[in-house]
């Protein structure tokens, strides 16, 4: 029996969550279906270089496109990056994706992040590949994104949405027909991995604390880490010991390095840039704070939960809701309300104990469903 090859597209620049749900979707599908997969990332323009080792480890076979030295002076982190990003792969790339598919086309092509180049290239020609679109992150249905995706989506076999809300919400849109989309969940939970993580002890010693609170996230516009430190200034000024440390690089650093700086609260909130190892930090937090204006799902919801953290949420589309089950298993207030956060980190506070234990395992009863092996079962019913 010849196994079927499964190729995945996901060019990026800067490490988002996604780029570890492909890996992670990549590694899950190859790990418990050996004899059924050949399985291959494509390494657009060297992007996954640093993961090599990784991957063969996990026999993951790596498609080298030809490396590109531009793409160091791309802009900073940015929305204009992002479109830039867009055009120079489309146009640098489109003809080694093309050959690609035509000369050795893949059973499957699951595409992530920057699809524009494959749903394209499905409209332009008649490939021998099925190809499955993954929607990464909440998408934002502008006018242009919902007319190219309503035709594009014609040509293709499937896609899959992270979230129940953002599979409805796209058939409501009328973007694809309800037979057309899957509920596919991030393979985000290795109980073994984690749990060696969690073991290892991180070089800060600073921050061995009792009284922190821990929040995680690039900081960018979408985090609404500006509206957290104002929380978190309201709250100091009554508990000058409690803290907040918050793990992430991005664009928003020296501003709301200064935000703090201004605030006088520099002891109290603390930005420690991007962290390998997140679960170090969070085995020793209080709480976990998610201060968003949209998630899909919310990985490092997933990834607190999973370390017996009690969870304080924003509202936000779409993922805290059907994590915390509308609030029920957690803290959720209203999205980038400051008096309503106030009310619900107090509430969280004056939770009783037990209260508060039933709420953590509700939560992580429900984490099965982002395992690496739920993931493969689900992913290898739509291939």
């Amino acid at each position: 029996m010849i196994n079927k090859k499964v190729y995945y597209w996901c060019p990026f620049l800067s490490k988002v969550a996604t780029v570890d749900a492909v890996i992670n979707s990549a590694i899950s599908l190859k790990k418990y279906n050996k004899k059924l997969y050949d399985v291959s990332l494509i390494n657009v323009f060297g992007e996954f270089r640093e993961y090599e080792k990784k991957l063969k480890e996990n026999n993951i076979n790596l498609i080298n496109f030809k490396n590109s030295k531009l793409v160091k002076y791309f802009p900073k982190p940015s929305y204009l990056r992002s479109r830039l990003l867009t055009i120079y792969i489309f146009f640098r790339y489109f003809f080694s994706l093309k050959n690609l598919l035509k000369n050795d086309p893949p059973e499957f092509l699951i595409i992530h992040l920057i699809t524009s180049l494959p749903l394209f290239l499905s409209l332009l020609f008649k490939l021998n590949t099925k190809i499955i679109f993954r929607i990464s992150g909440y998408p934002q249905l502008n006018f242009l994104r919902k007319f190219f995706w309503k035709i594009a989506f014609k040509n293709i076999y499937k896609v899959t949405s992270p979230t129940v809300e953002t599979k409805k919400n796209m058939v409501k849109e009328k973007i694809i027909d309800e037979d057309k989309i899957i509920l596919l969940r991030d393979p985000i939970i290795s109980p073994k991995k984690i749990i060696s993580l969690v073991k290892k002890e991180r070089k800060e010693k600073t921050e061995k604390t009792e009284n922190y609170y821990i929040s995680i996230g690039r900081l960018t516009h979408q985090k609404n880490y500006h509206f957290l430190i104002d929380c978190f200034y309201e709250l100091i000024k009554k508990n000058d010991t409690i803290k907040l440390i918050i793990l992430g690089e991005g664009e928003l650093k020296e501003a709301l390095t200064k935000q703090i700086n201004n605030l006088k609260i520099n002891k109290n909130v603390l930005l420690l840039g991007y962290q390998d190892n997140v679960y170090s930090y969070l085995k020793n937090a209080k709480a976990f704070i998610l201060s968003s204006l949209w998630e899909d799902p919310g990985f490092v919801l997933i990834e607190a939960a999973f370390c017996n953290l009690n969870i304080i949420s924003s509202n936000c589309p779409n993922g805290p809701s059907e994590l915390l089950n509308n609030g029920k298993d957690g803290f959720m207030y209203k999205s980038d309300n400051k008096e309503d956060f106030l009310s619900k980190f107090n509430e969280y506070l004056t939770t009783n104990k037990k209260d508060l234990f039933d709420k953590r395992l509700r939560v992580k009863i429900n984490l099965k469903n982002f395992t690496f092996f739920k993931h493969s079962e689900n992913l290898k019913e739509i291939l």
